[in-house]
């Protein structure tokens, strides 16, 4: 614990440096808005601002990106509250009792209440990240080639099998996103694969833009058919943002309550702020006491979600940085920076890069102040941001992404390939198909058969390695369970469901 702390106080010692500080709030404030704009969200944020960044070491890369995407969970409810149009999937729940509570004349409790749940949920969040990063991170050093396959498959498996009511779908898209990471020069054989004689092809797809443009262009895309409807109409004049105590006291346990839930939550990879703001309203309102209030304007139907949602976004950083593997789109994408910049998050990030991981970890708790100060006084301020036209706001998107895609190597050949990418996230989009999964398959598919890879010459091609360990095989049920349980509790309701008696 007094190493912990210590190497926390050297974090804080770097991220409170004036040009670090400025980082933390200014990728704070950058993702509350974009975090507000509706259909943007925290992944197409970073994805979109990465070439900013390259210019940038890695540490101050790290806080910048990690201050938009905690930004963005901050602001992704205030469109839910003002305009009932979540700033992305995280915010969902936000609507249910947040909307309604506008609508009663109550949006200065909503949205103060959103900005402290944010507020107490990420810093509770930081804590039991600061306690479990480095006991994750020493137990990670116990995976070989082979436990690090089935880790990457046990990732994949459960990101393809929680697509709710999409499982086939979700399998689809992960096989999509292994095919396009096998594109390229194999490393090891020195065979070309899949190139179709295209010179640029020889050095693979970068997952960025994969990235940017199955979330941006895909978006942009997507939105088009109703740029010409323009927005709704925000509230933009407000009273006092802030509670009342009768409110706070309904308010607080769902907020210590949602809190640890999304954090647990978002360190599964693929289930995200989505997933935890909905199974934490979920939970509010069977424990609740009057649950007939929820979806009316109960005040901890709003708090809970916004607690779990920040919460999660903590928690999805957990398997990136002590194990590679991306917990959510946003930290796949903040990954995939990482990597240009020639970090390898993982088990040894924290002994080999400990100037970055700790300063990360140290901002966290510096930029969640900051945001709960610009999101409670500044919240009618910031909240004009949502009168921007769609007709204005996608084409800056869209020229950021092409700007974007041309920095990472300065090809014409990635604007083809990003258009393609881009058709491709919208047509996904259009039939349902999840994108979590491809785009993860994209990430750590080449890693993933390269541990494979390595893993059959250490055993002479003995497949019995991947079963060698009491790791391994955890990680085989991990999967299987994965698989199977989705499958399972669809039969179980079905069976309920036509078991329940009928009513007239």
């Amino acid at each position: 614990m007094i190493e912990i702390l210590q190497n926390l106080m050297g974090g804080f010692v770097i991220a409170l440096q004036p040009y670090h500080l400025l980082l933390v709030a200014f990728g704070g404030i950058l993702g509350t808005i974009v975090g507000m704009l509706p259909g943007l969200g925290p992944a197409t944020g970073v994805a979109v601002l990465i070439p900013i960044t390259f210019t940038m070491g890695p540490t101050a890369a790290m806080i910048t990106m990690t201050g938009i995407y905690y930004g963005a969970m901050f602001g992704g409810s205030r469109s839910s509250i003002l305009i009932n149009t979540p700033g992305d999937g995280a915010a969902l729940a936000a609507t249910f009792d947040g909307y309604p509570m506008a609508m009663k004349g109550k949006a200065e409790a909503a949205l103060a209440i959103s900005a402290i749940a944010s507020f107490i949920g990420g810093t509770i969040a930081a804590v039991l990240l600061v306690l479990l990063a480095t006991p994750v991170s020493r137990f990670a050093l116990k995976f070989g080639p082979a436990e690090y396959f089935l880790l990457m498959v046990a990732a994949l498996s459960m990101t393809a099998s929680m697509s709710k009511g999409n499982q086939l779908k979700g399998f689809i898209s992960l096989i999509i996103g292994l095919m396009i990471a096998t594109i390229g020069i194999d490393a090891q054989s020195g065979i070309k694969r899949f190139t179709f004689g295209v010179l640029e092809l020889q050095t693979g797809i970068d997952f960025l833009i994969v990235i940017i443009g199955i979330y941006a262009l895909g978006e942009v895309f997507k939105s088009y058919s109703s740029i010409a409807d323009g927005t709704k109409k925000a509230q933009k004049e407000f009273g006092k943002i802030w509670i009342s105590k009768e409110d706070w006291k309904r308010s607080k346990w769902p907020i210590l309550r949602s809190a640890p839930l999304g954090f647990i939550i978002g360190a599964l990879p693929g289930a995200g702020g989505t997933m935890a703001s909905l199974m934490s309203y979920n939970n509010e309102k069977q424990l609740s006491k009057h649950p007939e209030e929820f979806g009316e304007g109960a005040i901890e139907g709003l708090a809970a979600p916004e607690s779990a949602n920040n919460a999660a976004s903590v928690g999805a950083l957990i398997p990136m940085l002590t194990l590679g593997i991306p917990g959510s789109g946003t930290t796949a994408v903040m990954m995939g920076a990482l990597l240009m910049l020639g970090i390898q998050p993982g088990p040894l990030l924290f002994t080999q890069h400990p100037d970055i991981a700790w300063p990360l970890i140290a901002s966290m708790f510096i930029g969640n102040i900051i945001l709960a100060i610009v999101n409670i006084p500044l919240a009618g301020l910031l909240v004009r941001v949502l009168a921007i036209p769609a007709k204005v706001l996608y084409p800056i998107v869209l020229g950021l992404s092409f700007v974007g895609v041309y920095a990472i190597a300065g090809s014409i050949v990635d604007f083809y390939l990003l258009v393609i990418f881009g058709l491709a996230g919208f047509l996904m989009k259009k039939v349902n198909v999840p994108t979590a999964p491809m785009i993860l398959a994209v990430i750590v598919g080449n890693t993933m058969e390269q541990s494979f890879r390595q893993a059959i010459r250490i055993s002479d091609g003995d497949l019995g390695i991947f079963a060698g360990s009491t790791l391994a095989l955890s990680l085989i049920a991990i999967t299987v369970i994965s698989i199977l349980f989705p499958i399972v509790k669809d039969k179980m309701m079905e069976k309920k469901a036509e078991n329940a008696p009928e009513t007239v």
